[in-house]
This record gives structure tokens, C-alpha cells and sequence, in this order.
């Protein structure tokens, strides 16, 4: 891909932006403490995510501070409101969308923000989501013909994610979620996640920035993203994503795809060249088209863009104006 492309793919209308070198962002940072340490880190990390204390310093602390800020606000929003309206509802969960590509690191960013949100002010409780969980079993999948498009929007139950999500918002004392398994790459049956009075909700997933859709008599329905009150998308060159997955199915092969359990086991021996060219097919037949096409739209319908460079490290940040 030339250097037009790439400056195309990292261009969003900087009208509703304000846009931040990395050094500018880091320097906002003020009183957030840092109580992270190695081995949690690399815990939380991804397969092949590099990301070290000082992104965490410089990046992901002021994130978290202004997360923080919109979270104050928002609670003396509601309560203003409550007041005038003579009303005495409990607060409802600060709710934050995480989307953004495969490989790209969002899953590290939102079990970080889990972390460091828990640490903040009030300590409060914060549950983290994924969108895996409400991918259709692979027996519907199958039967449907869109085994080799999960990941894309018809893949996932967007009414049961969505009243999910609604039922978080609302305020609901018990919500549950279906439990996704990477290993077998399918939905567990009988397991569930338990999400209970959260501070805060993280929601994790490719396309959970996606617009709500008009129905065949005209209405619109509702979206996900219409239940956020914060939002972050997790952005990069699509030639450096692309990288990034080759290297993590190149890695994977040797840890989770090397247990008899897993769906992938049948890549486990593969060598070197065949299981490149594997990885490439699966990026440039599913994951690329789906990211240009669903993922990559969504992106002018963040809070927050988290913009990586070659070396996976964010490079510069962009925050919509209030």
C-alpha cells in the first residue's frame, strides 16, 4: 500500500476532532496514579501486543483521567435532572465502547482501561464485555452459509447484544451474556457471564460503533452505540494490521492452536511458509474485507481514535470536541 493510501486511511474530518501529538496527550496527564506493574501488564496484554508501562504512562493514564472526568460530569448530570424532574432513580453504569479492527489491540486497550478505571476515584466496579459472546454458535453459522464471515455484523445477535446492553443502561439489578470460547471457537453451551450493578460497563467488539439500521417500513432502530456514553476506536494502517495478524497466527501455532482442544489444532504443525500464506488468505479474504467495508466506517463515530504506529505504539490521539 503507498504513502497516499496510508495518509488516506488515517484521515477523519478534523471538524468534530481535536488532535494531540503523543508527546501533547502524555503531558495532560496530572494526578491519575499508576499502579500497574509488569507482570499485570503482561497479563492484560494481547498475543504479540507490545504494549509496555510507558504507553501505559503516556497514553493510557490520560486516558483514563479524561474517562474519569466524563464519567464525574455525567453522574452530576443525571443527578441535576433526576432533581429537576422531582425523580429518584438509581444511577445508571457509565457505559464505554471499545471497536476497532482484529489484531489491532483493542482488547489489550479495554482490559487496561478495566485495570486503570478500577483504580481511579471511588475505586469503582467496572465489568468488561466482548461482543464475541453474541456471535451465533457456529451451527447457525453453518446453516445460514456465513461460517467464513464471522466477525462480520450478520454474524453476531445484534437484538440480544443490544437488549443486553439496554438492560446494563437501564439499570437492570441481574444481566447475562453468552460465554465465547477462542479455544474452540464457538459459543459454550449453558455458560453464562453475570454482570451485576456495574459502575462502569467496558463493551469490547469490531463493530459496536455500527449505526442503527432503518427498517423496511423506514423506522430506525436502535444501535449499541446509542447506549455509550464514551467511545474509543483502536486505528492503524491496514498494512501494519495485516502484519500484526500474520505474526499472531505465526505465534499462535505454538501456544493456543497446539492443544488437541482447539478448533485451530489442525495449524499446530504446520510450516512456517504454509501457515504465512494461511494467515494472509484469512486476512485477505475475511478480516481485511471486513474491516474496510464494516469496521474502519465506523471510525468518525468515536469519542476517541487511538492512532498506532508501525511499531504498534499510539502515535497520536484525537478527542471529538464537547
Amino acid at each position: 500500500m503507498n504513502e497516499q493510501v496510508e495518509r488516506a486511511e488515517a484521515e477523519v474530518p478534523s471538524g468534530p476532532y481535536v488532535t494531540m501529538t503523543r508527546a501533547d496527550w502524555a503531558a495532560v496527564a496530572d494526578t491519575f496514579p499508576l499502579e500497574l506493574d509488569h507482570p499485570l501488564l503482561t497479563s492484560l496484554r494481547g498475543v504479540g501486543d507490545p504494549t509496555d508501562l510507558l504507553e501505559v504512562q503516556e497514553v493510557y493514564r490520560p486516558l483514563t483521567e479524561l474517562l474519569s472526568l466524563y464519567r464525574e460530569h455525567t453522574s452530576k448530570l443525571h443527578s441535576v435532572s433526576l432533581a429537576y424532574l422531582r425523580q429518584n432513580v438509581r444511577q445508571t453504569p457509565f457505559v464505554i465502547g471499545v471497536a476497532g479492527s482484529v489484531a489491532v489491540g483493542k482488547s489489550t486497550t479495554a482490559r487496561l482501561l478495566r485495570e486503570l478505571l478500577s483504580r481511579g476515584p471511588g475505586r469503582p466496579k467496572v465489568d468488561l464485555i466482548t461482543t464475541d459472546g453474541f456471535l451465533y454458535p457456529n451451527a447457525v453459522l453453518e446453516d445460514r452459509g456465513i461460517l467464513n464471515r464471522k466477525g462480520f455484523p450478520e454474524s453476531y445477535d445484534r437484538k440480544a447484544l443490544l437488549k443486553f446492553v439496554m438492560d446494563v443502561k437501564s439499570g437492570e439489578p441481574e444481566v447475562t451474556a453468552p460465554v465465547y470460547s477462542h479455544l474452540v471457537y464457538d459459543i459454550v453451551p449453558g455458560e453464562q457471564v453475570v454482570i451485576r450493578h456495574p459502575d462502569i460497563l467496558i463493551v469490547e467488539g469490531l463493530n459496536v460503533l455500527e449505526p442503527a439500521r432503518v427498517r423496511s417500513d423506514g423506522r430506525t432502530s436502535l444501535a449499541v452505540s446509542d447506549f455509550f456514553d464514551f467511545s474509543i476506536y483502536v486505528d492503524a494502517a491496514t498494512t501494519h494490521i495485516k502484519q500484526w495478524y500474520v505474526s499472531r497466527f505465526l505465534t499462535l501455532r505454538e501456544t493456543a492452536f497446539s492443544d488437541p482442544r482447539s478448533y485451530f489444532v489442525r495449524f499446530a504443525n504446520m510450516p512456517d511458509d504454509l501457515a504465512r500464506a494461511t494467515a494472509t488468505e484469512i486476512w485477505d479474504t475475511i478480516n481485511g474485507p471486513n474491516l474496510v467495508v464494516n469496521i474502519r466506517p465506523t471510525r468518525g463515530r468515536a469519542t476517541a481514535i487511538l492512532r498506532k504506529n508501525e511499531n504498534h505504539q499510539v502515535s497520536w490521539v484525537r478527542i471529538r470536541k464537547v
